[in-house]
This record gives structure tokens, C-alpha cells and sequence, in this order.
């Protein structure tokens, strides 16, 4: 099984990756978000067996010194066990930056990652014709993170886009986010943590860790009708496809 996206504290990975592989997680995507954050996140996945990065701007970001760094961050794409662009892409929910900031940042690393030929892992919230608008001339591979706009699932399915469930997907209120997981065709299925946020239900209200994972894999099985078992196997040849693992 994989965690296909986890903000990993370097100090504390050691224990978290022992036990994730205790529950049946092999492989970790790490993530970061800015440009010291994604050097820490690339020295962890190049010394850890298991772990890929995923490196890009957050959107957050936009505004900050770290939006003008995307040398930097190119230079960081190309190292060993770097596998993603991202997550990159738009919060008009948090709104820390300004819209116009957030686009340019955004299309920014949607050419970094088409020039590198690297998958994007897109962050979206409450910006969903802007994210679409942006990627509609991106034709690489494309990961909605942490999925959570059900407005965007007839595009994304359309378009071929891999679709990433987090803990939320197993909240009392979402279920529009599990008739979306149901919606979604078996080889464009992704699960993720994003921990240490998002906890799922069974162990809601402490931090989130790879190894509970599979809590959102039993609920994904669930509301898919599928065998938890073999709905891990499948969701982990698609993240080795979509990322080139």
C-alpha cells in the first residue's frame, strides 16, 4: 500500500515510517510546499527506503519571496527521488494570497512541470473554474489532491485525471465526497493522509500519520463495494503509474 501524500516532520519520520510499514505501508510520497521545506523533503525521501518528493510552491505562498525561486525549485525537480511538481495550484478559501498571485505562481509551475515532463499534484479550494482554466492546456499527468470539490469531478474524469481521497472522504459529512470516490473509475483512484492533517474518522482529533492510510482505504472499499485487499493493490499500480515509480 501507499500514502500518495504526507507533509512529513524530518525529526519524526523514522518512527512514522516504521509504523506505516507495520500497517502494511511500503511506500510514502513526502511533500513539500515551500523551497526550504522541499529541501528537507527531498533529503528525506533520498535517505529513506520507500520514500518519493513531491516538490513544489503552495499556494499560500503565492505572495512570499519563495514565488520568485523556481530556479531553485527546478533544480530540485531534477534530483533522484523527486517524482512530482507540486502541490501547486489555488485557495481562494484560506486566501493568504491574492488570486492574481496564486494564478501566476500556478501557471508558473504548470510550465515547470511540462518542460520537466513531471506529473502536477494539485491543491484546489474554492477555485474551480480557475483550476480548470489553468489546467486546460497542461497535458501531462494530473493529480487532484485531497480531493474535496465534487464540482470537479466531471472534468477531472474527463480529462483523465487521477483523484486522491484524504481522511475527510470518511467524515459523517461527506457524502458527496464518497459518492464521488464510488464515481471514479478504478484506475484513476489515488488515497493519500496528507497527514499530519486530516485524520480520519477512526482516529479523528489526534494527528494524522501514513500508517492510517489504510483507515481511508477500508472506507474507499466500503462505499465502492470493493475488497479492501485488492482496491490496495489496484490504488498502488496506479500511484507507480502516474508517478513513475
Amino acid at each position: 500500500m501507499i500514502d500518495t501524500h504526507a507533509h512529513l516532520d524530518p525529526a519524526e519520520a523514522p518512527a512514522l515510517l516504521e509504523r506505516a510499514r507495520a500497517a502494511g505501508v511500503e511506500r510514502v510520497i513526502a511533500v513539500g510546499t515551500t523551497i526550504a521545506g522541499c529541501r528537507e523533503t527531498l533529503a528525506l525521501a533520498q535517505g529513506s527506503a520507500g520514500v518519493w518528493a513531491s516538490l513544489g510552491i503552495h499556494p499560500h505562498e503565492a505572495a512570499g519571496a519563495d514565488a520568485a525561486r523556481l530556479d531553485e525549485l527546478r533544480a530540485l525537480l531534477l534530483e533522484e527521488r523527486a517524482v512530482a511538481v507540486g502541490e501547486t495550484g489555488l485557495d481562494y478559501f484560506r486566501d493568504h494570497a491574492p488570486a492574481e498571485a496564486q494564478r501566476r505562481l500556478f501557471d508558473a509551475q504548470l510550465a515547470l512541470a511540462a518542460e520537466l515532463g513531471m506529473p502536477v499534484v494539485i491543491h484546489s479550494r474554492e477555485a474551480d473554474a480557475d483550476t480548470l482554466a489553468a489546467l486546460a492546456g497542461f497535458a501531462g499527468t494530473v493529480v487532484c489532491h485531497c480531493f474535496s470539490s465534487p464540482g470537479l469531478l466531471a472534468a477531472a474524469l474527463e480529462r483523465g485525471y487521477y483523484v486522491s481521497f484524504a481522511g475527510n472522504v470518511t467524515y459523517p459529512n461527506a457524502p458527496r465526497l464518497r459518492e464521488a470516490a464510488a464515481r471514479v473509475p478504478p484506475d484513476r483512484l489515488l488515497v493519500e493522509t496528507d497527514s499530519p492533517y486530516l485524520a480520519p474518522q477512526p482516529v479523528r482529533g489526534g494527528r494524522n500519520e501514513p500508517a492510517y492510510v489504510m483507515h481511508t482505504l477500508a472506507a474507499l472499499a466500503q462505499v465502492r463495494g470493493d475488497e479492501p485487499g485488492e482496491l490496495g493493490l489496484q490504488i498502488d499500480a496506479n500511484a507507480s503509474a502516474a508517478f513513475s515509480l
